[in-house]
């Protein structure tokens, strides 16, 4: 694992919702991710978990109340110590609070410091899914996002606006303090597997899972880039457009293109053909001849307009000869790799263009370096 937040000191300020209990576990995910963690609690957080658990969790003493110490100043104000201010679980009332500038509580003392001196500020709304569609609390919900504060999407589940899982907090938070680098860029993702329909019963795709369209498309997200993949999956962070055939993934793309791109990754194992669909099921038993049809290239697309900053991938024996000739028609950078590691999330990856060649070994390491690189 990348220690992605290596030096960073993060407060996580903590209100008296029951997804509290989460915030042992997200502490230590931010500390295994290198992060410094300062806990801070409302009077009723600290109802819902005790402060003990998230002083061992952190490594820190808990803050309950503002001390002579002036904690709200040392973490938040203007010669702060820490690099964001990150409220989980945040509930409806401390929304209101913020939006309206009252700070009667720990936490929301924090918060106003914080808007003051011009510190990130990230919260994931915790509630039920009632209280989260009241007017106001949209109302405040958008007058926070004006003063600048990033708001985590919650989970709506089981009529619940549910704090929003560890894994996305913590990447929310390293967009938040990673300087975003990519900010203002728009990043369009091919990603996973085509499947093309033989019959109503039967298709054809491949093996791939996903996994690389799905490390390079948070890498993007992580430092800062407005980023929208094409799929059949589902990735948080991003935009996701659900497609299943190369056909829906051409016009996706095509449509996307339209409306503007600067970056175009095309990870996806797009298919190289296609049948023709025969209606109803095909009968078991007796030998068949399936005619494949050639598709025209997606990433042709991306190619034609050389404002676009275009990555493709090439996978099989041949793949670095093959992306060499994809340098050649115009591509910034090309990832060539044997297809071996389809489905695994090691192997042999070659990087070629837009510098040296280097080669790497896992996926995340392909997306670490093709987002460096841009």
């Amino acid at each position: 694992m990348r220690r992605t937040l290596e030096g960073k000191l993060i407060v996580l300020a903590v209100t008296g919702s029951i997804a509290a209990v989460d915030c042992v576990r997200l502490a230590h995910e931010l500390r295994r991710r290198g992060a410094d963690v300062q806990a801070v609690m409302s009077e009723a957080a600290a109802g819902i978990i005790s402060p003990e658990a998230l002083t061992y969790a952190t490594g820190r003493d808990t803050i309950r109340t503002i001390t002579g110490h002036v904690e709200h100043v040392i973490y938040c104000g203007d010669e702060r110590e820490a690099d964001l201010l990150l409220i989980a679980p945040c509930t409806a009332n401390t929304i209101g609070k913020i939006a309206c500038g009252i700070d009667d509580t720990p936490v929301t003392t924090f918060a106003t410091t914080a808007l003051g001196s011009g510190q990130p500020i990230l919260l994931s709304p915790a509630m039920h899914h009632s209280m989260y569609r009241h007017p106001a609390v949209l109302k405040n919900l958008e007058i926070l996002k004006e003063y600048g504060i990033s708001v985590i999407p919650p989970r709506i589940e089981e009529g619940k606006a549910k704090i929003a899982t560890i894994d996305d907090i913590v990447l929310w938070s390293e967009r938040a303090v990673l300087g975003r680098p990519l900010a203002g860029k728009k990043v369009l993702i091919t990603s996973g597997a085509c499947r093309e329909p033989l019959d109503d019963v039967r298709l054809l795709t491949t093996r791939s899972t996903g996994q690389m369209g799905r490390e390079i498309a948070l890498e993007a997200f992580r430092l800062g880039a407005d980023v929208t993949v094409v799929h059949s999956g589902r990735f948080p962070g991003v935009r996701n457009v659900s497609v299943e055939t190369a056909g829906g993934m051409m016009e996706a793309v095509r449509a996307e293109l339209d409306l503007g791109v600067d970056i175009y990754i095309s990870a996806a194992a797009i298919s190289d053909y296609a049948p023709d669909w025969i209606a109803g099921k095909i009968p078991s038993g007796k030998e068949q001849e399936i005619t494949l049809r050639p598709l025209p290239k997606i990433i042709d697309l991306a190619l034609s307009n050389p404002a676009i900053t275009t990555i493709g991938f090439k996978l099989g024996d041949d793949a670095a000869v093959e992306g060499r000739e994809l340098l050649r028609r115009g591509a910034s950078m090309v990832v060539a790799n044997p297809p071996s590691v389809m489905g695994s999330p090691t192997g042999t990856f070659l990087i070629m263009g837009d510098g040296p060649d280097i080669s790497v070994s896992t996926k995340e390491e392909v997306a670490f370096e093709l987002c460096r690189r841009l």
